[in-house]
């Protein structure tokens, strides 16, 4: 199957799976789906990610071990939502100091800058702006 924004669809898969209580969650893996769960996981809202070889010897899976508070029945996910801010048909840039903050600093915006993919906060301090991938909170 074709995806036009692989970005979108690994938040949906995320999403669904956190909204269906999914211990981990798995999707055709790229490198930039690798840095931004890389980001979620050093951020805490991810247990862990791995990539695996599939089948073919060029298609590549990434599994996501997606985190939750609590026990067993009481148990709350880490990720209380996703949003993709900048899609194919509409980019959005934003420069340094337009960076925005997600929920007053509690959840973060990861970009696609000119030194690589990195949150919101790391752009800031390293003065670069970029396009504004997601935003995770």
């Amino acid at each position: 199957m074709s995806v036009n924004d692989p970005i979108a669809d690994m938040l949906t898969r995320i999403r669904n799976a956190v909204l269906s209580g999914h211990a981990q969650v798995a999707m055709p893996s790229s490198n930039i789906k690798v840095e931004i769960a890389k980001i979620l996981k050093e951020e805490g809202f991810l247990d862990g990610y791995e990539v695996v070889d599939g089948e073919k010897p060029t298609a590549k899976t990434l599994r996501l071990k997606i985190k939750y508070i609590g026990e067993r029945r009481e148990r709350k996910p880490v990720i209380a939502g996703l949003e993709r801010v900048s899609k194919p048909g509409r980019r959005i840039y934003t420069r340094k100091q337009d960076i925005p903050w997600v929920l007053s600093g509690l959840g973060v915006a990861i970009l696609s800058t000119p030194k690589g993919v990195m949150t919101g906060v790391r752009a800031r301090q390293l003065n670069v702006g970029g396009e504004i991938l997601c935003k995770v909170w």
